[in-house]
């Protein structure tokens, strides 16, 4: 007799705040697995899109609501789950932490957020999943402008330096970076100045989301 095959879809959500790459994971209730830190997620129900279920799984276990999570890959090992057959669809999204008050409920016991750098042991197959999910995140990152709702609507150009630099896991040539990043056309360098600290004061930036989106219908190549 064969095994049936169940879908089920889990939520990769990192967090940026303090110069730091967070993930956001929950203390499982129930076996297996109980009490093992892991992903947000959780089965699929009939007639439900894939993007409303894994939003209701995040935000039920979580409270965390996310409006868009990009689908990342298809999680099928046959081995991947002990309750048998489970095909996981992933999906990953970016956010700022201090947006959010996250209460565990449902599934969960506990949640938070753990720096990427300091992860406890995950259930399942999470910790695949979780390293898929931070190369996709680090590659996305250099072809489009994923990161600039991370940072206040009006920053330092030092701070996108930072955060670029804490997403990528390295340092950056930083003189290379600004000149690319110039470049586009899609910052706008502001008469309002502030210390960064010992140094002469420095111009804010803002991030022309209008801008941007036309100059990639003409064609812009942004890459960093």
């Amino acid at each position: 007799m064969k095994q049936a095959i169940k879908l089920m879809v889990d939520a990769v959500v990192f967090g940026y705040q303090d110069r730091k790459l967070s993930v956001l994971l929950i203390k499982r209730k129930y076996k297996p697995f109980q009490d093992s830190w892991a992903l947000p997620g959780g089965y699929v129900k009939d007639k439900e899109p894939l993007e409303e279920a894994v939003e209701r799984e995040l935000y039920e276990e979580t409270g965390v609501k996310i409006d868009y999570l990009e689908q990342l890959y298809t999680f099928g090992n046959p081995d991947r789950d002990p309750r048998g057959r489970l095909v996981s669809v992933a999906y990953f999204g970016l956010v700022r932490p201090d947006k959010f008050s996250i209460t565990a409920d449902t599934d969960a016991v506990d949640v938070e957020w753990f720096d990427t750098n300091k992860l406890p042991s995950l259930a399942f197959d999470h910790a695949h999943i979780l390293k898929s999910a931070l190369q996709r995140l680090r590659a996305k990152i250099s072809y489009e402008p994923v990161g600039f709702e991370l940072l206040d609507s009006k920053f330092l150009f030092g701070e996108l330096e930072k955060l670029y630099m804490t997403i990528l896991g390295r340092d950056i040539d930083r003189r290379n970076f600004r000149k690319k990043m110039l470049g586009l056309d899609i910052l706008d360098q502001l008469d309002e100045k502030v210390s960064e600290g010992r140094g002469r004061p420095a111009n804010l930036f803002q991030f022309s989301k209008e801008r941007y989106f036309r100059k990639k219908k003409e064609g812009i190549v942004f890459e960093i």
